[in-house]
């Protein structure tokens, strides 16, 4: 039995750095330097030989009260584990033979301590919120380590020890005297023995084997991801491996989750999930898992005010007390029902059925008929953002109880009326209920169950019985007391609203509405009431990872996506965009939607064309003639007045490229490292970005010349001035082809460089170029797919920033705000040589829907003012992003103007060294408050800013709010 007064001796060793080099070469015929680490009851020191050929070592003192049995036995396990495959620290042989070393001091002290292979790698402790993944790969390992131990059978390891969870209580309520705050002291002490008394229950049933006992976050270290995060992949620190019970393993590591998973305590239950593929755990370790969690925090508050009150100068243990605080605190705040709810949802296991409802509650909804009421993501009903209405529920089931039937909404469906703006809050959109709007004709109330009817203070009616309870509010009831299945136990009014819960046996009271990550749970605690109606569920609520795997079964593998875990988005209104459990996020990232997601005025226009006409351009109507001549009037200069239209960017670019040539007679082409211009053949020909192609340098055919890309943040010719020389190289370049004798017949460049992350041109670099292309005999090519058509705020065309007139400018993207329609803009002159290879045509951009949609864009731009919005709110965000530059150094640059802008993160301001990993965390991290954010650049460290031009001061103050806080808590992780 555990005997807490023994703890006394658990101070740690009183060894000095100096003690520590003494004994590794007395002990292990090793020099080196020596760097103490963190612990709790042992003293621990980094060893980094003289000679670090074979790596560096963890030099452990562990604490006297553990004989050298103990020690010996963990040896063996990392031997053994070591062997198996797994990463772990193995023990290092001593001079005097075994693997425990032992060196006098001149003192005459005998220090005993073990040397061990150092991990590599970096531990999750500080890494703040932890991804998907992570959490996967943690319960992945510690399930896979749980199983390998299965097979060790060591009598030593039978250790009784202060951090076996089956001494739990036992520790609490000696320590708790030691815990300073009283009101702190009372709530552990509660929390712990109504855990023990849940763990009580099935303890003599819970499996026992040997365990690490403490494969926390502390304890598991692993190296960074593409992603900028600690994937676990070794397991450190063996000293509280002895046997215990087999779901304490899976505990701890829970535990140690919950201060990184702020607000977000369901995402640990991925973590379960994962280990629960490697370990098969029984209905008593499900049911003893969440208590285990509270108790192990309770021990780690009580246990870390007793190590401070041994040892006040115990650092570690000091600066960790909040900390796990926090821990205990996330666990006790929720209830063990529905964590055990949400457990067996994790590893699987089935609602527990239903009985089949001998009547139906509501007679006359099998008379009359029932409506469901869609409030889904994509409902029908919630068009032009008719779900901002608060009287829309009301209004829609108004509209179908008219007809005399009956309006139902359904249980477990994510309203987006329920929806919140966007940020780190989830939104409680699933519905626990089934809700009933009433028919003039109003309805008798049956009892579908023999039950004992009762009504509460709110007029609450509600059937108790085997199958749990069944409430129904908004109807009279009759008498209270026991009822029969079919009998009549009240009436609902004409008019009326019922709302109609289903709770299983056990479930005392449930929420109106959760969020997506707890519906799992509650769906294992409440039923779907559609039977008590005789209806059938809803069949078209999502499964997201339904969904997932249907995409990526359909989908090509090289088809791109965003985020590792994607959203899936299902509405977008003007620059937010709503996935399928009703959560909002703000697009800054759809360039394409240039005039907002679902505008009404462009789907009405589309969708009136579509009832009259979508043919081709090889027939004259009127709104194409309208479309082209509007086009012709915004082009950056009257000579531009001959248009082609196609379908997308990467045409319009390819027709440029073809235009140039029969125009010339030439075939070569000068483009600029980093661009990306398309995937055609002609347009990924031109397109060098390493980004989009890893093998672009390689694989440019012998026509494509390629000119440095021009940056003056950090490109070879810098500051605002560098536009000279970047035109002198082109030059150069142009010179060697005349010498080659293959004179350039056209150059392409965006005006403003996209892909770079939004780099505006320096003054004098277009205008010399042009000059030296056109001296040629060449044609000078702007695309202005990204950035044109009004997205950099202050000029309708990046070419107007550089005062020049290209000679071809095409265009897309925004033109068409998603329907397919790009153009292609140049003087009548260059578009008469196309005549002499024949006549062109494109099916989709010529089209009579697409003119109009094209027209329905310029339309909103004009009346909106969306140009002009542009302008304003992306002034705004550049100031905004200059003060978050004076906070944080990872902040290099700010690139662009208006709403094309990128932010460059930097390790070194110096330097330039790209901050890779640390950009690819943000916008994952982003995605968690809310924010759609992608990253860009050949070197991948810059925050591509392009969100829809009707993007509002207030959203674009949410997001930099919300990349300020997550860069915060970067900068704590890497501190």
């Amino acid at each position: 039995m555990f005997d807490p007064t023994v703890e006394t001796d658990l101070v740690r060793p009183d060894v000095t750095a100096d003690d520590a080099v003494l004994l590794a070469l007395d002990a292990f015929g090793i020099t080196g330097t020596v760097t103490e680490l963190g612990s709790n009851q042992d003293r621990n020191y980094l060893l980094t030989p003289s000679d670090d050929t074979d790596g560096r070592f963890l030099l452990k003192f562990d604490n006297d009260v553990f004989p050298d049995d103990d020690l010996d036995a963990q040896n063996s396990v990392l031997v053994r584990l070591a062997e198996r495959g797994l990463a772990v620290p193995t023990p290092v042989a001593a001079l005097a033979g075994g693997r425990i070393g032992r060196a006098e001091t001149p003192g005459g002290r005998v220090l005993r301590a073990r040397l061990l292979m150092f991990v590599e790698g970096d531990s999750l402790v500080d890494d703040g919120h932890l991804a998907t993944g992570v959490l996967t790969a943690l319960g992945s390992l510690a399930g896979r380590t749980v199983a390998e131990l299965a097979a060790i059978d060591d009598p030593r390891l039978d250790r009784d020890l202060q951090w076996d969870m089956r001494n739990a209580l036992a520790v609490v309520e000696a320590y708790a005297p030691e815990v300073d705050d009283p009101e702190r002291r009372a709530r552990v002490l509660r929390a712990a023995r109504d855990a023990w008394a849940a763990v009580s229950d099935v303890a003599e049933r819970l499996p026992v084997q040997v365990i690490h006992g403490d494969l926390t976050d502390d304890n598991v270290v692993g190296t960074r991801d593409a992603l900028g995060r600690v994937v676990p992949t070794s397991i450190i620190d063996f000293g509280d491996l002895s046997t215990g019970w087999r779901v304490a393993e899976i505990a701890v590591t829970v535990s140690s989750l919950l201060h990184h998973q702020v607000d977000r305590t369901f995402d640990v239950f991925e973590t379960v999930r994962a280990f629960a593929e490697r370990v098969a755990l029984d209905d008593t370790e499900i049911a003893a898992l969440w208590p285990l969690v509270v108790l192990r925090g309770a021990v780690l508050v009580v246990s870390g005010a007793h190590q401070v009150a041994l040892e006040a100068g115990n650092d570690y243990a000091r600066e960790r007390m909040e900390h796990e605080w926090r821990i205990f605190e996330a666990a006790d705040a929720l209830d063990t029902g529905v964590a055990d709810a949400a457990i067996r949802a994790a590893t699987g296991r089935a609602a527990t059925p239903t009985p089949e409802p001998g009547h139906v509650m509501l007679p006359a909804l099998g008379t009359a008929g029932a409506t469901p009421v869609r409030l889904d993501t994509a409902s029908p009903h919630l068009h032009r953002a008719a779900w901002q209405d608060p009287d829309i529920e009301d209004s829609l089931l108004a509209d179908v109880t008219a007809t005399g039937a009956f309006g139902v909404l359904a249980y477990g469906e994510h309203r987006l009326t329920r929806t919140l703006p966007p940020g780190l809050a989830l939104p409680r959109t699933a519905s626990l209920a089934t809700e009933i709007a009433v028919p003039a004709t109003g309805t008798d109330v049956v009892a579908p169950f023999d039950a004992e009817l009762a009504v509460d203070a709110l007029g609450t009616l509600a059937l108790h019985g085997s199958f749990g309870r069944i409430e129904l509010q908004g109807a009279t009831a009759d008498e209270p007391g026991p009822v029969a299945a079919g009998t009549t136990i009240g009436h609902a009014d004409g008019g009326a609203r019922l709302v109609l819960r289903w709770l299983r046996p056990g479930t005392i009271e449930a929420p109106a509405f959760v969020t997506a990550p707890e519906l799992p749970a509650w769906q294992r605690l409440t039923a779907d009431p559609a039977p008590l109606l005789g209806l059938s569920p809803a069949d078209w609520l999502p499964d997201a990872v339904t969904e997932r795997h249907r995409h990526e079964s359909a989908m090509a593998g090289a088809a791109e996506r965003y985020y590792e875990v994607a959203p899936q988005i299902e509405r977008g209104w003007r620059e937010l965009l709503f996935d399928g459990t009703g959560r909002a996020y703000l697009d800054l990232v759809n360039n394409v939607a240039g005039i907002g997601h679902g505008h009404p005025r462009m789907a009405d226009a589309v969708h009136e064309q579509l009832l009259t006409l979508n043919t081709n351009s090889r027939f004259l109507y009127r709104a194409l003639a309208d479309y082209v001549e509007r086009l012709v009037a915004l082009a950056p200069d009257p000579s531009l007045d001959a248009v082609l239209l196609v379908n997308s960017g990467s045409e319009a670019v390819d027709l440029a490229l073809h235009l140039a040539r029969v125009h010339t007679g030439r075939n070569d082409v000068v483009t600029l490292r980093e661009a990306y211009h398309g995937w055609t053949i002609a347009s990924d020909a031109v397109s060098t970005s390493a980004y989009d192609n890893p093998h672009a340098a390689a694989t440019r055919p012998e026509w494509v010349h390629v000119a440095d890309a021009v940056n003056p943040y950090r490109g070879r010719h810098r500051g605002p001035d560098s536009g000279a020389a970047y035109a002198a190289d082109v030059e150069r370049l142009l010179t060697a082809l005349d010498e080659a004798g293959r004179p350039v017949g056209a150059f392409l460049c965006e005006p403003v460089f996209g892909n770079g992350g939004g780099i505006v041109l320096p003054d004098g670099y277009l205008s010399a170029v042009y000059e030296s292309v056109r001296r040629r005999g060449g044609v000078c090519i702007a695309d202005e797919v990204q950035v044109g058509l009004g997205r950099l705020g202050h000029v309708m065309w990046g070419v107007e920033q550089q005062g020049v007139v290209p000679d071809i400018l095409v265009v897309a993207k925004a033109l068409g705000n998603a329907y397919p329609l790009g153009a292609v803009l140049t003087t009548r002159e260059i578009a008469a040589s196309l005549e002499h290879e024949g006549m062109f045509f494109s099916s989709a951009g010529g089209a009579t829907a697409s003119a109009v949609a094209g027209l329905a864009v310029l339309d909103v731009m004009r009346d909106e003012g969306l140009q002009h919005n542009a302008a304003v709110v992306g002034d705004h965000l550049a100031a905004r992003f200059a003060e978050l530059a004076t906070r944080h150094p990872i902040v290099g640059a700010v690139h662009g103007t208006g709403l094309y802008q990128g932010v460059e993160f930097v390790r070194d301001r110096v330097t330039l060294e790209p901050a890779v990993e640390e950009t690819e965390w943000v916008c994952e991290r982003l995605l968690d408050h809310g924010v759609i954010m992608q990253s860009t650049s050949e070197r991948r460290n810059v925050l591509k800013v392009k969100p829809p031009l009707t993007l509002t001061a207030a959203h674009a103050d949410l997001f930099v709010d919300a990349l300020d806080a997550v860069l915060n808590e970067l900068e704590s992780r890497t501190a």
